[in-house]
């Protein structure tokens, strides 16, 4: 996946897209510390959870943006959010989502809100990688109260 990476900013440069060079830079920068620090090239799911990190770092930044009132910086962020989101898998949508929660507590008997735990356990196992785990989260909650 890295050199696919790093083909793109190749054509974003050509291109003139200067945010989405600086994104990517910034992405290859990671990984290739991540690289340095595991001492060996790093796996396709140790790319994808590199990626996966700065996606979520884009998603707190949005979120403490929108709360300070500066709707430029998060419109900045998003469009970053965007470029690195592209290189993720699919993840899956809301009826998906709540489709996998509703087979888990089915199949596990579970009632509580105190499973809620449980259900994101087996959740992230079996869909490692394509779940939003705030999101998921929340739906388990809904769907576990009383």
């Amino acid at each position: 996946m890295l050199p696919r990476i790093e083909e793109d900013i190749k054509k974003a440069l050509k291109a003139g897209e200067k945010r989405r060079v600086a994104t990517l830079r910034l992405l290859v920068a990671a990984l290739k510390n991540e690289r340095i620090q595991a001492q060996r090239d790093l796996t396709t799911e140790e790319v994808e959870a590199g990626i996966r990190r700065a996606v979520k770092q884009r998603r707190e930044s949005i979120e403490q943006y929108r709360k300070g009132g500066r709707e430029d910086l998060a419109g900045g962020e998003e469009e970053e959010l965007r470029i690195l989101e592209a290189y993720l898998p699919q993840g899956l949508d809301e009826a998906e989502l709540e489709q996998a929660i509703r087979g888990i507590i089915a199949e596990k008997g579970f009632s509580s809100q105190r499973d809620v735990g449980l259900v994101m356990k087996e959740l992230m196992a079996r869909h490692k990688g394509r779940v939003d785990g705030k999101r998921a989260q929340e739906l388990a909650r809904s769907l576990l109260s009383p």
